[in-house]
């Protein structure tokens, strides 16, 4: 954090600019040390609070914007591919669609407080023809808020944040080394249990040539489009034959699916 005040004062508003629009746009730089390191200098009055303010939600808003954008051009194909490259992308379509049927553009305003649903809100919003206007005023007050909640809690405990910076100073490489090393832990931790899924997984699976195979072939099967609604509208094609039935009620009302015949299951 010492080095992050002192490279912050040294190059100033430009920083923030850049910094918060790469997080936006999708770069694993996280935002906060920097939002944090912001606030406590301008609590001691060497940065001003409301061009901060504003320079953050202009970054914000602008990489949003970019993501609304490819959403309304690519439509599904973006929120798919962001999803592939997240940490846990097994799960990160459906949260994120759940969290978007629910709340709508009101998750805009809450979107950056939530690890993973920042990137994929705002072209989300794109791939369901959310208004342009609708669009930039509800993510206008989520980047405001974001900023000004982390940039608040920098400036109003500015004297903490100096000392804790002070103190991981003097702890040199060996603070370095202790983040690394809990973050490499983390990644190792994922990877090893999406292996875990996968190898699971792949003893249940069937390729699309093997279903072809059995649908020619005369065999009864049924097929059931476990597709999250969001999908379906997005893109209605289906699997002929397949009836759809949500995730939640394939384990609530398993009771309609027959028991005599082999029953294919495909999402996203």
């Amino acid at each position: 954090m010492h080095r992050t005040l002192e490279f912050l004062l040294h190059h100033g508003h430009i920083v923030l600019l850049v910094w918060v629009f790469a997080e936006q746009a999708g770069v694993p730089v996280p935002s906060l040390p920097l939002l944090l390191a912001a606030g406590a200098l301008a609590g001691s009055h060497q940065l001003n609070i409301f061009a901060s303010l504003f320079i953050v939600a202009l970054a914000a808003v602008t990489a949003d914007s970019i993501w609304y954008q490819l959403g309304l051009r690519k439509g599904i194909k973006v929120l798919q591919f962001l999803c592939k490259i997240s940490i846990e992308p097994d799960s990160c379509v459906r949260r994120t669609e759940g969290v978007f049927s629910k709340q709508g553009a009101r998750s805009l305003i809450f979107a950056k407080f939530l690890p993973g649903l920042s990137t994929v809100a705002p072209p989300l919003a794109g791939v369901f023809q959310m208004r342009l206007r609708r669009f930039l005023i509800f993510d206008v007050a989520g980047s405001l808020l974001w900023a000004a909640t982390f940039l608040g809690l920098g400036y109003v405990f500015s004297g903490q944040i100096e000392r804790i910076a002070e103190h991981a100073a003097s702890l040199g490489g060996w603070l370095a080394v202790i983040l690394v090393g809990a973050l490499a832990s983390y990644l190792g931790y994922k990877f090893l249990a999406r292996r875990r899924f996968m190898r699971e997984l792949r003893i249940a699976r069937i390729t699309v040539e093997e279903l072809k195979e059995k649908l020619d072939a005369g065999e009864e099967v049924v097929i059931v489009d476990l597709r999250h609604s969001m999908d379906f509208e997005a893109d209605p094609e289906t699997i002929p034959g397949a009836f759809r039935m949500d995730a939640q009620e394939l384990e609530q009302k398993n009771d309609r699916l027959p028991r005599d015949r082999e029953i294919i299951l495909y999402c996203t």
